[in-house]
């Protein structure tokens, strides 16, 4: 069967790679806009993007994917249905009654429907998770359920690792939805009503880190941003970004301390070891570096 493909991030590519290596034709993808990056601002394709151009795929990069010079592109693939994985457009009624749309969903619905379910999540404090294959329509994340997959969630997972991981859980998922949408016999779930939750995209607002929380919740909310968005800490009138923390029995006194080389920051209950951080306009480093070429007072800022 012919498909179509709409994806941006790194954590769809995966799942493209998927549909490539299963029996089904991908006739076109379809993602973001190419967007300046690094400091030259050159203008680069999505993750997304760039695996098509190396697969031969023929790309489409709409400003949106609802309007009509898309919609003609793609009414021209000739293509049976559409499957969507973290492309970051909402889908009109052009689309939704134009094709079966399939979309790979990063959390275990109806819970955390919405743009943040993976970085939500983390920061709630979840042990359980997985990701969902849907038949979309109108709602945001509210169609039936085709499957649930449950995904393995450590201690140590960021949000870029969970994500990868529901990636590669979700391609062999969606194949088989495929499968069975070509043969006729797809089935579907409605949606419980019990356990739904909105995941609200993440703003500044979420990034700061407050002392005055547990060492957990600020573990939490530190895996939650990282690798790309970053959890955030004033020191001494600067605003630093902090990538991985630790527990660590030392360091409870509130504030920020040095102790045999580490970083310390002390909270409402414990201590926890600044493992990488990143000055501002500098890159990462080890909490550890960044204290060896530190001359400042450590203090916490606003």
């Amino acid at each position: 069967m012919k498909i179509m493909f709409a994806g941006s991030p790194a954590p769809a590519v995966p799942v493209l790679d998927a549909l490539v290596r299963s029996c089904h034709e991908v006739a076109l993808v379809v993602t973001r806009e190419d967007r300046p990056r690094g400091r030259t601002g050159t203008p680069l394709p999505t993750p997304v993007g760039e695996a098509a151009a190396v697969l031969d795929i023929p790309v489409l990069t709409p400003a949106s994917i609802n309007s009509p010079d898309a919609l003609a592109v793609m009414r021209a693939a000739d293509a049976g249905a559409l499957v969507v994985a973290a492309f970051g457009q909402i889908l009109r009624d052009d689309i939704l009654a134009g094709w079966p749309c399939i979309n790979v969903h990063y959390s275990l619905l109806p819970a955390y429907r919405g743009a943040a379910p993976v970085e939500r999540a983390l920061m709630d404090g979840v042990t359980d998770t997985g990701t969902t294959i849907m038949l979309m329509d109108e709602g945001l994340d509210t169609g039936p359920i085709i499957e649930s997959v449950p995904v393995g969630l450590a201690r140590e997972d960021d949000a870029g690792s969970l994500l990868m991981k529901m990636a590669a859980a979700s391609g062999p998922a969606l194949v088989r939805a495929l499968d069975a949408l070509e043969a006729g016999t797809l089935a579907t779930t409605p949606q419980p009503g019990e356990g739904a939750s909105v995941a609200a995209k993440i703003t500044d607002a979420d990034r700061p880190i407050d002392p005055a929380r547990t060492a957990e919740a600020i573990e939490d909310q530190v895996r939650a941003l990282s690798p790309h968005i970053g959890a955030t800490i004033g020191i001494d009138g600067y605003r630093f970004k902090v990538w991985r923390v630790a527990p660590t029995h030392a360091g409870a006194v509130p504030g920020l301390v040095r102790d045999a080389g580490r970083l310390l920051l002390g909270t409402a209950s414990g201590g926890l070891e600044i493992v990488e951080m990143q000055p501002p306009g500098k890159g990462r480093m080890h909490g550890d570096a960044f204290l060896r070429g530190y001359r400042g007072g450590l203090a916490l800022t606003s």
